[in-house]
């Protein structure tokens, strides 16, 4: 349903099986190429929530928790601590609900609240020194496993996948942004 063709993705195939009765079937190769990489994005989007999820487990945390906690641990990595209102964004919550939840992480020791910047009233979330090594324990195989599935493909391949990555990221940060901005799109009348 998502990808246009039918509940089951199924195609009305033509004489060649491409989908629109061309020749050569090239038009309908692309088609089930495209629905291919659709699924294998929804695929590995599936299997890093479990990540996540099993993270929480691992960590005895809701699994909202821990994926707040995976946003503050990747942005220190990337060097971009994140405020509480970036978290709230990050993870789809309220800020009301963002405080409730930083409040527990802060109670279990899993992050501090500090104020670096100039501006006194800026909070940034930190990991606790206790947490970044059992982080680093439970996600180093995933790590190394990334990257060395990574690593067969040349540095102008993975710029191909960087620059088609990106572009579907603006693309769904714009849905997000303007059609879904409600919760969704119109639902049609019967």
């Amino acid at each position: 349903m998502a990808n246009g063709h039918g509940a089951d993705g199924d195609r009305d195939h033509g004489s060649d099986g491409s989908g629109n009765g061309n020749e050569d079937g090239t038009a309908g190769r692309e088609a089930v190429r495209v629905d291919r990489v659709m699924d294998g994005l929804r695929a590995f989007g599936a299997n890093y929530t479990e990540f996540t999820r099993r993270f929480a487990t691992w960590l005895g945390l809701h699994s909202t928790d821990a994926a707040a906690l995976v946003e503050i641990l990747y942005a220190e990595d990337q060097g971009t601590p994140l405020s509480p209102a970036r978290l709230s964004e990050r993870v789809s919550l309220s800020s009301g609900a963002t405080a409730i939840l930083l409040k527990r992480l802060e109670q279990a020791g899993h992050i501090v609240r500090t104020r670096e910047s100039a501006d006194r009233r800026v909070v940034t979330l930190r990991s606790s020194p206790d947490i970044r090594p059992r982080a680093i324990a439970f996600f180093g195989p995933y790590s190394e496993r990334m990257a060395e599935a990574m690593a067969a493909y040349s540095p102008q391949e993975i710029q191909h996948f960087e620059n088609f990555l990106g572009t579907l990221r603006t693309t769904m940060d714009a849905l997000l942004a303007h059609e879904y901005e409600g919760g969704g799109p119109t639902p049609p009348t019967p």
